[in-house]
């Protein structure tokens, strides 16, 4: 069983993900599985039948701390077991598929956490760039809320991705899917000043990321998160950030501008229209918030 399970790690990190975490994800979905069936004396992945799977479903549910699982948990996990067995169908000739009929539990979307316009502007226009530190991180973060950019394309970004001259930035996205995506001409101004006075400073020989710290080093995405967090503890936001609201409010607030949802999804990167047609919902509660603040009666 644990040769299956690696050979199918391998295929979904060669033609699906590309991502390490998501291979380990997917990993202790199914040592979960492989576990249970040793347990209960199953021979294979072949040997499950539908009311073998329910019970495992149900030892899920069951946390160690005798809480219980989410649905979107669930959800997850039968995402993996659904692809798992597909592939043992598809490559193995496995004819025996447990899940067949059993439904995934209801796992309502939950609606991105974006920034207004007014609290991107001012935690954007806050930082002090006489400071190099300050520099950087106004760099960072105003590039992450221009192009949409998640969290680990920005830390994996490099100088070659970046046309300051035409104002666009080649991502490698999930899949290592390629996107261009546009910047505002200010931000290659910035982006000019960030490289002169930070990058040149601290970068060391044959380092290509964009993004340094003051040890040249390239910022990890926990570095990322703390610099984030601590500026707007500084301004009083009063209240919790991650780097993954400015793609969120890049989206949102190019919505709440008209602009057409495939052009979003593309600026974007989502393979699915449906995974970009969340923030209709987004631009709809800010609608709703909006209405409830200021309708006299409301």
């Amino acid at each position: 069983m644990s040769e299956l399970i690696e050979n199918f790690l391998r295929y979904i990190y060669r033609t699906h993900s590309g991502s390490e975490k998501t291979v380990e994800a997917y990993r202790r979905d199914l040592e979960q599985l492989k576990n249970y069936l040793v347990s209960e004396g199953i021979s294979g992945f072949d040997a499950v039948s539908r009311n073998q799977f329910m019970e495992f479903l149900a030892q899920l549910r069951m946390l160690d701390d005798q809480s219980v699982a989410s649905d979107a948990t669930i959800c997850r996990k039968l995402s993996t077991y659904r692809s798992f067995y597909q592939y043992l169908h598809q490559f193995i000739g496995i004819q025996n598929n447990p899940l067949e009929g059993i439904k995934s539990p209801g796992n309502k979307r939950k609606i991105p956490e974006f920034l207004f316009l007014h609290e991107v502007k001012n935690f954007l226009n806050t930082y002090d760039i006489s400071q190099r530190n300050d520099l950087r991180d106004k760099t960072m973060f105003s590039l992450m809320y221009a192009s949409g950019l998640r969290l680990s394309e920005l830390v994996n970004l490099t100088w070659s991705q970046i046309d300051l001259n035409a104002h666009i930035v080649h991502v490698v996205g999930k899949g290592d899917k390629e996107r261009i995506v546009p910047f505002y001409a200010s931000l290659s101004r910035l982006l000019q000043e960030y490289r002169l006075r930070y990058w040149m400073l601290y970068a060391k020989d044959g380092e290509t990321a964009v993004f340094l710290s003051n040890r040249g080093q390239k910022m990890t995405p926990r570095g990322v998160q703390f610099v984030m967090q601590k500026h707007a503890d500084q301004i009083g936001m009063a209240m919790k950030v991650h780097p993954h609201m400015l793609r969120h409010s890049f989206a949102t607030h190019l919505m709440d501008n008209g602009a057409d949802i495939r052009i979003v999804q593309e600026l974007l990167g989502h393979a699915s229209l449906s995974t970009t047609q969340i923030y209709t919902h987004v631009s709809l509660a800010k609608v709703r918030m909006a209405y409830e603040h200021s309708h006299p009666l409301a």
